[in-house]
């Protein structure tokens, strides 16, 4: 498939795009009416020129529609961070940048304001049409490296100095990072390390692969800067269950990161509310970093005292409204490896044995709900279960008993 070049300003747009087609399942023309069917077509082709090699296609009586298969098996490496190195610049953009590195092309040299721009002068006037460059752009742009840590400054006399930082050396043995970008929050960066080896053929490979995560590296980045500043945020929540955008103000505190799934949620207190809750992070976008937060760390604090009645990312303002869930399960002799599962799968609670082919389960937590999926994998073991939330047991029961309606079972009696 050919290359389409056209780079991109804004990422969000891109994300936004990407996250409908892809994350929450491609949509055809017809159905896609958030925007024009115009716009549809470009951001598709668009899309397309990045992940050609990884889209399926399927003809439906509302017409073609594409999807992405991705064999981790084959594949070991995150398609979707291609969006990510499509950011566009401006002729003045890369203009400048060259020059400036070309000016300070090793760490040795370092020079002051005013001649790094006599220096931008005599590149530029050996053009017919010059560029011109003010002394503002000029420092903006040193002090955007600066916060890069790709230029450094100091203090010499009343002026400051200018130059390249040290050069990093990358390791001879480029498997760590393979690992780190397609495991680690922001593995984006690992992607772009790699685009700097000569040999990036395929050296790690996984069982199960999380890629939609690429798409929320740029907010990812922003909210570990916020915590690592102490500082509050403003973000927009794009919720798949409501009609309108909600602006949020919070204070992040950690990020969760399931391994069954690969969703990330943050977990931040809501200035608004006065609690801790949760996000999912494919669903926040407008990231803006606020000033610092004198309590935060007393909100982490009040995090981690949480964290003992937390299975997932649920928590409750208070410890006052807590739950309960008991269940004992079958375990024929040589199944010692059941045993072993519900000791190395439970987060918290308490393992005990009945007897020699009985064991039982116990937690005390903020939502027993989060424990549904864990238990259900239990359920051909169960003989006995108990929720302190009456209508949670009552589901889960008429689960079961829809269960048996479907395969022909009489459920209590077999």
């Amino acid at each position: 498939m050919s290359e389409y070049r056209e780079l991109v300003k804004n990422f969000e747009k891109v994300r936004s795009y990407m996250r409908e087609f892809y994350v929450y399942g491609f949509k055809s023309r017809t159905e896609f009416d958030s925007k024009s069917a115009r716009s549809y077509d470009d951001e598709r082709r668009r899309i397309e020129s990045w992940l050609g090699d990884h889209m399926g296609f399927v003809r439906t009586r509302d017409g073609k529609n594409a999807f992405i298969s991705i064999d981790s098996r084959v594949s070991t490496h995150n398609p979707l961070y291609k969006g990510l190195k499509t950011k566009s610049f401006t002729d003045k953009d890369i203009t400048l940048h060259f020059i400036l590195f070309d000016l300070l092309s090793s760490p040795e040299i370092k020079m002051t304001l005013d001649e790094i721009l006599d220096g931008l002068d005599a590149y530029l006037s050996a053009f017919p049409s010059p560029m011109l460059f003010d002394e503002s752009t000029v420092r903006k742009k040193l002090r955007e490296y600066i916060s890069e840590g790709i230029i450094c400054t100091e203090k010499y006399g009343k002026s400051n100095i200018y130059f390249r930082s040290v050069n990093t050396q990358l390791p001879k043995s480029s498997e760590g990072i393979h690992f780190f970008s397609e495991v680690m929050p922001c593995g984006a960066v690992g992607s772009f390390l790699l685009d700097k080896y000569p040999d990036t053929s395929d050296k790690v490979s996984f069982k199960h692969h999380y890629i939609t995560s690429a798409l929320d590296s740029d907010v990812l980045a922003l909210l570990f800067e916020a915590m690592h500043r102490k500082c509050s945020v403003t973000a927009v929540n794009y919720s798949r269950h409501a009609d309108l955008p909600n602006k949020i103000h919070i204070v992040p505190l950690r990020v969760f990161i399931s391994v069954q799934t690969g969703r990330q949620h943050l977990l931040a207190f809501d200035l608004n509310h006065g609690r801790i809750k949760s996000w999912r992070i494919d669903y926040l976008a407008e990231v803006e970093i606020g000033d610092e937060c004198p309590s935060f760390d007393n909100y982490r604090a009040l995090l981690e005292k949480s964290r003992q009645y937390m299975w997932g990312v649920n928590c409750s303002k208070t410890d006052k409204y807590l739950e309960t869930v008991e269940f004992t399960v079958f375990v024929d002799d040589g199944e010692e490896y059941i045993v072993n599962r519900l000791e190395r799968e439970k987060r918290l609670g308490k393992l005990e044995r009945v007897d020699d082919n009985h064991y039982r389960f116990s937690a005390t937590v903020f939502d027993t709900g989060e424990l549904l999926p864990w238990i259900r994998s239990f359920v051909c073991r169960i003989t006995s279960i108990k929720f302190s939330n009456r209508t949670l047991e009552n589901r889960f029961r008429e689960d079961l008993q829809s269960m048996y309606e479907l395969y022909g079972i009489g459920g209590e009696g077999e």
